[in-house]
């Protein structure tokens, strides 16, 4: 009876070891890391299953949002860095690539960041003052243990002209080269990003690349440019992923990576953005249109999405240096109330129970068959 008990039990491991899904990690090839963006409730224990996922299944961790100014500088003599460092602590535990997101950006800022004293608008000296002082004091405290930063968000309009920041405004176009000086001068080991979206459209494309053309002209370090992958089941075309994987590279003289990767599988109307409270109740009524659950048909649509991204990607993988998903699982998704509260999106590799989806053995067996 005891000898029946044991092979039972054996048998039961072995189904469990086999069950178990393998870890992207292990099957990425060399020099290109895999990773996930942690939530603040997933680094202060509100989401364990979540963050177990994470720290299986990855070898690379960028934060949502708890290193951003608001959250990390919310006064000016004010710091909250307890966040940030679990975030840092999980990533050094689990020996994983810790990204730093983000240094510089004109959302997420707070407002007296760029007011002054007697007016609505910080001078230049000031402004810059400041924009060294946090960036010292932050990417400072985790010199040598955050390994690469995120240091310019979003700088560009669509048609690949500066965006019109008050960054810009105050202090002119070189204030992307300064918050690059005080990256380095913060931490010269660190890697350093500039990092954007639809960089799949030429014009911005072009953008991106003239910063970083600009940047190291100056004797700056830049070593990737981020394209962040907020994309859907049909737009952008895979024409237009691989122009843009090969191109930066090419243009640029630096790596590329997919730094905020997640796949809208909801319809979109242009409406949304701006639309009254009315409206948008009509718009999220008609484009909510998987509220229970994501068919099979979409789910095989999603996985060969991914398997689709992920071929580029390794037919790229001397040049593309990180890939890092938006989130872990479908329940933790900005896109769940984007850009209208209460639509359900289901755009990552496991959905809200924890559990892998097809997508996610479709990303796993393009990284086998790399081999």
């Amino acid at each position: 009876m005891r000898v029946l008990r044991l092979t039972l039990l054996v048998l039961t491991m072995a189904a469990v070891a086999v069950a178990a899904p393998i870890a992207l990690k292990s099957l990425s090839p060399p020099g290109l890391r895999l990773g996930a963006a942690l939530s603040t409730a997933q680094v202060e224990g509100g989401d364990a299953r979540s963050l177990s996922i994470a720290t299986d299944q990855f070898n690379s961790i960028t934060p949502e949002n708890l290193l951003k100014w608001s959250n990390v500088h919310p006064e000016p003599a004010r710091f909250d860095f307890s966040p940030a460092d679990r975030f840092v602590e999980i990533g050094e535990r689990h020996k994983m690539f810790v990204v730093g997101h983000t240094l510089v950006w004109h959302q997420q800022t707070p407002a007296w960041v760029f007011a002054s004293a007697d007016g609505p608008r910080a001078d230049r000296a000031t402004l810059l003052s400041r924009m060294r002082e946090h960036i010292l004091t932050v990417a400072g405290r985790y010199r040598g243990r955050i390994h690469g930063w995120d240091v310019v968000n979003e700088a560009l309009e669509e048609d690949g002209t500066l965006r019109r920041t008050p960054w810009l405004e105050a202090i002119g176009e070189d204030y992307i080269a300064k918050a690059f000086e005080f990256a380095r001068e913060a931490d010269p080991q660190a890697e350093l990003y500039y990092n954007d979206y639809n960089l799949w459209k030429p014009a911005k494309r072009d953008g991106a690349i003239r910063i970083v053309n600009d940047l190291r002209s100056r004797g700056l370090r830049v070593d990737a440019i981020g394209e962040q992958g907020h994309w859907g089941v049909g737009e952008p075309s895979l024409e237009q992923i691989d122009d843009t994987l090969r191109d930066i590279p090419a243009r640029a003289g630096v790596k590329v990576m997919l730094t905020e990767v997640d796949i809208d599988v909801l319809p979109r109307d242009p409406a949304m953005w701006g639309a009254d409270l009315a409206k948008k109740a009509t718009i999220r009524a008609a484009t909510n249109i998987y509220p229970d659950r994501l068919p099979d048909e979409q789910q095989q649509q999603l996985a060969r999405r991914y398997a689709d991204i992920f071929r580029l990607v390794l037919e790229h993988r001397s040049q593309v240096s990180r890939v890092t998903f938006w989130g872990v699982t479908d329940a933790q998704s900005w896109l769940n109330d984007f850009p209208i509260p209460g639509r359900v999106n289901y755009p990552l590799l496991w959905d809200r129970e924890g559990r892998p989806k097809p997508a996610f053995d479709a990303v796993g067996e393009v990284l086998k068959g790399r081999r």
